[in-house]
């Protein structure tokens, strides 16, 4: 077992959360202290998650709430957009954070399934 916070997808979600954090601030008050607090608090349940599946031996149930935690984040995030309170440039770039995040964690999940 690695340290987590040398993990690539650890740095991956961290750098995700920081910038979720960043965006949120800027949302209209209306939007901020309801699907922004939902955004972060996602966030920082992503990161203990993260730890959580590497220092546990039953990490696929852990990884699978990850994933879920993720599309959550997702899913407001596009809202968000819709809504109007992310610019284009911010929404593709969070959202290529958001994937990289993707990405790791299905492969992750994927390996200790078999």
């Amino acid at each position: 077992m690695s340290a987590y916070t040398e993990l690539p997808l650890f740095k991956a979600g961290y750098d995700l959360t920081v910038e979720l954090f960043k965006t949120t601030k800027e949302f209209n008050k209306e939007y901020k202290y309801t699907l922004g607090e939902r955004i972060k608090a996602n966030g920082l349940d992503l990161m203990l998650l993260l730890y959580r599946a590497n220092s546990s031996k039953e990490k696929a149930i852990i990884l699978q709430t990850a994933r879920e935690k993720l599309e959550d984040i997702r899913l407001c995030y596009r809202l968000m957009f819709d809504l109007k309170q992310i610019a284009l440039k911010k929404w593709v770039m969070v959202n290529e954070k958001i994937e990289l995040v993707s990405r790791q964690l299905a492969g992750w999940h994927k390996s200790v399934l078999k």
